[in-house]
């Protein structure tokens, strides 16, 4: 293994875990703050550090939008604002099991990926990648509804949570394809940037929602209360695992990288466990279902991509 992998590897390894851990940590700490309140704390602290790198490592000239201020909104705002607002706001509505719901989504963000994509591009994915999609989402079913059918019938109390993950889940898969927009940028500068704007919007709302009495805002003692769990948040899911990810993802490659995103609702499972929460065995062969079939289409990729290499070669 060269070093480049094993480093790589190390870092995706530290994303995955983090995000998977984040879920249960949240869940903790939204029993005593408002999600929106909660995701905007977080993302204050997380774009300070952010802005303090770029600075000291870029310098001044890295903070000019360069005209693309509207991009950099739009994609802050899908990353920062509607991920965070969204998932955590499910999750506290569906209390315990929207913990495994949140990190199982997370896990199902390669094949939202390939959906968008299959829009945007008007090109049909390859039936192997179609037979995983429809593994994949049948596993997620049987997480979201725990093998209860009545879940359907109960659709006013479980499908708006969901529908919340589900729309936090594709913000965060629009914002990481937004980096593909600006190939000149290092990782850091493109995640500060955005992570500011999506912080700035944030401020907006839940700022706005508190004036019209919408949203009550927090007492000091709340944010204390929660201290440990906000540093967790802060500098492991908030800024290192953003900035590893990333890192991680350039020098193993997407196909290789994107693998790890299945080592979150493993991590879930476990920090979970501890915590004591009975994982059922629906939510458990869900959840395999969901990794299979990430394993599945990767491995599909590598031999595309391996017999496109070939044939370059040939040529």
């Amino acid at each position: 293994m060269s070093k480049k992998v094993g480093i790589g590897t190390l870092l995706c390894l530290i994303a995955s875990m983090s995000w998977g851990a984040m879920f249960p940590v949240a869940h903790s700490a939204l029993q005593r703050m408002d999600p929106l309140y909660f995701s905007f704390y977080r993302y204050l602290f997380v774009t300070i550090i952010l802005v303090v790198l770029l600075y000291f490592k870029e310098g001044k000239q890295a903070f000019r939008f360069e005209g693309f201020s509207r991009k950099l909104l739009f994609y802050g705002t899908m990353g920062f604002t509607l991920y965070n607002f969204m998932i955590f706001s499910g999750q506290d509505l569906m209390g315990e099991s929207g913990t495994i719901v949140a990190s199982i989504m997370e896990a199902l963000m390669p094949m939202i990926t390939i959906v968008i994509l299959w829009y945007r591009t008007k090109s049909t994915p390859a039936k192997a990648t179609l037979t995983s999609m429809t593994i994949a989402l049948i596993g997620a079913l049987l997480v979201i509804t725990n093998g209860n059918l009545s879940f359907f019938m109960m659709a006013r109390d479980h499908l708006l949570p969901v529908l919340l993950i589900f729309m936090g889940a594709i913000g965060w898969v629009v914002y990481s394809l937004g980096g593909g927009s600006f190939p000149q940028w290092s990782v850091l500068r493109y995640s500060t940037l955005t992570c500011l704007l999506g912080t700035v919007v944030s401020f907006v709302i839940v700022t706005s929602a508190t004036l019209l009495q919408w949203l009550p805002a927090p007492h000091w003692n709340e944010l204390l209360s929660i201290k440990y769990e906000m540093l967790f948040m802060i500098f492991f899911p908030g800024t290192i695992a953003l900035l590893s990810w990333n890192a991680g993802m350039k020098m193993l490659s997407p196909v290789n990288g994107i693998l790890f995103i299945s080592l979150v609702p493993v991590t879930t499972f476990v920090v979970m466990s501890f915590q004591g929460y009975s994982v059922s065995l629906n939510e458990f062969y869900g959840a395999l279902l969901v990794i299979f079939a990430l394993i599945q289409n990767n491995l599909f990729q590598r031999k595309s991509v391996s017999q496109t290499s070939v044939r370059g070669e040939s040529v």
